[in-house]
């Protein structure tokens, strides 16, 4: 009896453990700056998205993202990171300044089926501490939705 009782006490945490790592959002994706760097972009003043998106843009790629870049199609657990730095000019040399903030998309089709597939989240000046984005749908999901045709990413491959 105390062996049953003991595999379900088991069994029990087993499944609330796994029911709480599905219900989980997007994770600071550690070691991303040694993934495949898919670009660099500037947004200067003037643009229409610099005053939410000013400065400079590194974009990396996890295996599976990188994967996805040359067909289009993402698969479950691809993720992209986007890195966003102050762009001070010093010198007239324009330099990486403190970070403002790292931005992570992850496929996972089955627990973000409501943002095509894609979970968001941004981390403020890159702390994994202070996760930025409380409703994906609306902060980040409704500007990726131009991109449907892509499967809702705006980097391309470049080879």
């Amino acid at each position: 009896m105390k062996r049953w009782m003991l595999g379900l006490a088991l069994l029990a945490m087993a499944t609330a453990w796994g029911l709480a790592e599905k219900a989980k959002g997007v994770s600071y994706p550690e070691g991303y700056r040694r993934w495949y760097h898919v670009k660099t972009l500037v947004l200067q003043a003037g643009h229409p998205l610099y005053d939410a998106f000013g400065g400079i843009h590194h974009v990396y790629a996890n295996e599976k993202a990188k994967q996805g870049l040359s067909t289009g199609k993402y698969a479950n657990g691809a993720v992209f990171v986007f890195d966003l730095l102050e762009a001070p000019v010093e010198g007239n040399a324009l330099s990486e300044g403190s970070r403002k903030v790292l931005a992570v998309m992850e496929k996972d089709s089955n627990r973000f089926a409501d943002t095509g597939g894609w979970g968001f989240q941004a981390f403020s000046a890159g702390d994994p501490q202070k996760p930025i984005v409380v409703n994906a749908k609306e902060q980040c999901f409704s500007c990726h939705e131009s991109q449907k045709d892509k499967d809702f990413v705006f980097s391309t491959w470049r080879p």
